[in-house]
């Protein structure tokens, strides 16, 4: 990652911290390593992250792995430092790397960067609702538009067995045609069968039962609760009875965002809630939760073009070495304000003038030592090309910064 690509990333991560602070989440700092089993544990054995995608390695006897995603890990730092002890919901988010040992592509990387948040503690579907529409307002913050919001339900322990035992009696007259994976999965794991992303299975996959046939007297009025409060909020969603997530934890509702300049592999983030992970990772408290992460690669991507870039707020070109003196002092000063600034390295004007248009700076202030004796500097806007006397005091004020 690079410059000026770079602005774009503290643009998505600025915006998503004040989205996080505004609905009271607070950040949480996971290692980058942690145990192998926290993750075939959490995630699920059968699932492609643990059984294709993971970095592990022995360190003297314990296996570890690098991260692959972190719901997991902030589940285990919520158990280890008993955070269900403290009132209320917790709200924690994260940004860091994750790594996930996949074939490259547009937006993935085997290194990459994700945005996220769970919040632990509560069934509540105004919770889950709340989660969502914190997810579309980050996007919306960031600039990015036309994007879809899709959501289902996966059910539970109770309803969701019956849907996987129908799935894998109809997998049965088909799976042989579909693809390598699928035809594993429908024996391991009926479920991941419907995350298939291979065209050409689609038409039959299409052809399954619906996990909204199957949900039970619990998981049914949890759903409409969901989308009663989204609707509440003016929230458009579509709904997506194939849509799962591609781990083991998820319940209740799922949800993705999509956005089409991404290609066919188009979701910006996914979701959902987890209400037995914590239990499986050994709490003896009921904590469930929904969270999301944001895939922050593929979000800067699609925000780019129009996040712009960060522009230089003043070049300041001295001319003469008591001039460089004063001008040292001066940005110094000026920086203290948060203005952007640079210095000339020579006092050779027209040098300067060439570097701060190639710099892209706003203003150029010129200090020689005319301008030393008259207490006024020399200005120039770069966009409008007016020139200008100034004093000290004006500066903040004529470059557009309020002190």
């Amino acid at each position: 990652m690079l410059p000026p690509q770079t602005a774009v990333w503290n643009h998505v991560e600025s915006v998503a911290r004040q989205v996080f602070r505004a609905y009271n989440y607070h950040e949480i700092r996971t290692p980058i390593l942690e145990e192998t089993q926290l993750f075939a544990r959490g995630v699920g054995e059968d699932t492609d992250i643990v059984t294709k995608e993971m970095y592990t390695f022995d360190d003297h006897g314990s296996s570890l792995t690098l991260r692959p995603e972190n719901t997991a890990s902030v589940i285990r730092a919520y158990i280890e430092h008993r955070l269900d002890q403290r009132p209320g919901v917790q709200k924690l988010y994260y940004m860091g790397a994750m790594f996930r040992r996949e074939r490259p592509q547009k937006g993935r990387y085997r290194q990459f960067f994700q945005i996220g948040a769970e919040a632990i503690g509560s069934e509540a579907p105004a919770i889950d609702a709340e989660v969502i529409e914190m997810v579309v307002e980050i996007l919306e913050r960031t600039g990015l538009t036309g994007f879809e919001l899709l959501i289902n339900s996966v059910g539970c322990s109770d309803c969701r067995p019956k849907f996987v035992e129908a799935l894998r009696e109809q997998l049965k007259d088909v799976a042989a045609t579909m693809c390598g994976d699928c035809q594993r999965r429908a024996i391991t794991n009926p479920l991941r069968v419907l995350d298939c992303k291979v065209p050409e299975d689609q038409p039959i996959i299409d052809k399954l039962p619906s996990i909204l046939d199957f949900l039970c007297e619990n998981c049914a009025p949890h759903f409409a609760g969901v989308q009663e409060s989204l609707t509440a909020r003016g929230i458009a969603f579509g709904i997506r009875p194939r849509l799962v997530r591609g781990l083991d934890y998820y319940m209740r509702t799922t949800f993705e965002v999509v956005h089409g300049s991404l290609g066919a592999q188009n979701s910006v983030l996914g979701g959902g809630r987890y209400d037995g992970l914590a239990e499986s990772l050994g709490s003896r408290v009921h904590s469930p939760g929904i969270g999301f992460s944001i895939g922050e690669d593929r979000l800067v991507m699609a925000v780019e073009e129009s996040a712009g870039t960060e522009s230089l707020d003043l070049y300041i070109a001295p001319l003469g070495d008591a001039a460089a003196r004063h001008a040292g002092a001066l940005a110094r000063e000026l920086r203290k304000s948060a203005v952007s600034i640079e210095v000339a390295a020579d006092g050779k004007l027209k040098r300067a003038m060439e570097l701060a248009n190639k710099l892209g700076a706003r203003n150029v202030l010129v200090v020689g030592d005319d301008e030393l004796a008259s207490g006024e500097y020399s200005l120039t806007n770069m966009l409008s090309g007016e020139r200008s006397k100034v004093r000290r005091a004006q500066l903040l004020d004529r470059i557009g910064i309020r002190n």
